[in-house]
């Protein structure tokens, strides 16, 4: 490259290592091409130079509590632990959330209507979650989910009819989708080759909402397509330089808590809400 550029330089061993040697007055200049080869020129995914992704471990621990607030839920409603009245209380609700009952954006993720709607969602859940966990951290992961699919649910009851209604963690499950896509997307957009091949991360990630989006009679389409475009949008902004290194402060175990908190408040104000 510097050759190129018409800067004559040599290659030397030197206590076992390569040396590049140019002439004194060529020092600076060649720097300079030196710095902005490497910056128009970033390795790529394979190559001896490019880091491979961070991988977390422990992601299974998020995948536990989805668990746990799916069928604990379904049970305590089941079983008369809780008012009967907590599913009319909690579902998603375009006329209630347009008067304030904000909590139905979260509430409703953890009610089903059969034991084959909550069966698909909680291992649909558990495969994305525990995929998202591996990328994010499982705390991180399940914080993004947790955040982004009550802002997909939250948008399709103030923006959607007065007659709406919807539950199940559907939502949920497509906003962890769309948060990977665009997560791989960005962090790796550099290592891809360029053209195509750099947007395949988002193409999959759509193909896969076509794919499990879409089927059933009874499929909420809206929803899913809400929590894939929340979540790609959260993807995208947490793996920023801005926001990604702030987050990664966060310990996981601390963003799982919050996680968890805002479930828990989102219920507290559905079962004390007097209309």
């Amino acid at each position: 490259m510097l050759t190129a550029v018409g800067i004559a330089s040599e290659i030397i061993s030197s206590g076992g290592r390569f040396v590049l040697q140019v002439a004194t007055a060529d020092v600076e200049q060649a720097a300079v091409h030196l710095r902005e080869y490497d910056l128009e020129n970033p390795p790529r995914s394979g190559s001896p130079g490019a880091q491979p992704p961070r991988l977390f471990a422990h992601a299974w621990v998020g995948c536990l509590g989805y668990a746990a607030w799916l069928l604990g839920v379904a049970y305590a409603i089941s079983n008369g632990l809780v008012s009967l009245e907590a599913f009319s209380r909690g579902e998603l609700y375009g006329a209630p959330v347009q008067h304030g009952q904000w909590w139905r954006a979260w509430t409703c993720l953890t009610l089903h209507l059969s034991g084959p709607h909550l069966a698909g969602n909680l291992l649909a859940g558990i495969w994305f979650g525990y995929l998202a966990g591996r990328q994010l951290g499982s705390g991180t992961a399940w914080l993004l989910i947790v955040v982004g699919a009550g802002i997909a649910n939250l948008l399709q009851g103030l923006l959607g009819p007065p007659w709406y209604r919807s539950a199940g963690a559907s939502t949920a499950v497509f906003t962890a989708l769309g948060m990977m896509a665009a997560q791989t997307w960005w962090k790796g957009r550099r290592d891809l080759h360029r053209g195509v091949r750099r947007w395949i991360p988002l193409g999959a990630g759509v193909a896969l909402l076509g794919w499990l989006g879409t089927a059933g009679r009874h499929t909420d389409l809206m929803a899913h397509l809400l929590g894939f475009g929340v979540g790609v949008l959260i993807g995208w902004a947490s793996a920023s330089a801005i926001i990604d290194p702030r987050l990664a402060r966060v310990p996981q175990w601390l963003a799982g808590l919050a996680a968890t908190a805002i479930m828990a408040l989102a219920w507290g104000f559905a079962l004390r809400w007097r209309g």
